[in-house]
């Protein structure tokens, strides 16, 4: 498990004054407008650099963030391509049976007919509900949906997810 929960991605600069323009990467964009200690940083947290949100507005679907000593549009357009990450002190109260994208990667995933059949090395959404990937030992990635009746037990602690997948999903990544 990372210190750090990612919450949106720099897409680049905004005006002359030194906005960025953040594509939110969390359910709830408007927690940016009450950010203000936070991390700018790579996909897989490398380089962390803390950075103080000075303000944020919504701007159709994305947010606009200025942050304290970015001053111009050249500072700005350096942080393109960075995500902008928050502690786990920071980051929202998850409801019961919710989880951070960050906490399922790494986790071994335990089908109930074949065992454990791989980890999980991403989430992403895919319509109404999230998919996780599963890697497997030298064949193709397993895509499985991520919803209660296929993925019926999550344990963080223990690192597994156990799942009845769904009958032939199996033999489609085979």
């Amino acid at each position: 498990m990372e210190n750090l929960i990612i919450i949106g991605k720099i897409t680049g600069a905004h005006g002359v004054r030194g906005e960025v323009k953040v594509f939110p990467l969390t359910d709830d964009p408007r927690r940016f407008l009450k950010l203000k200690d936070c991390f700018t940083c790579g996909p897989k947290f490398e380089k962390p650099e803390a950075i103080v949100c000075q303000s944020a507005r919504m701007d159709r679907g994305n947010v606009l963030v200025k942050f304290e000593n970015v001053l111009d549009r050249d500072k700005a357009e350096l942080l393109r391509g960075r995500f902008i990450a928050v502690t786990r002190d920071n980051a929202v109260k998850l409801k019961k049976g919710s989880y951070f994208i960050a906490d399922l990667k790494g986790l071994k995933v335990i089908d109930d007919d074949r065992g454990e059949v791989g980890v999980v090395v991403d989430c992403f959404e895919t319509g109404p509900q999230f998919t996780l990937e599963v890697k497997r030992d030298s064949r193709k990635n397993l895509m499985i949906p991520f919803v209660k009746v296929y993925c019926y037990e999550v344990n963080i602690e223990e690192g597994y997810i156990k799942c009845k997948m769904p009958e032939g999903l199996y033999e489609l990544y085979s």
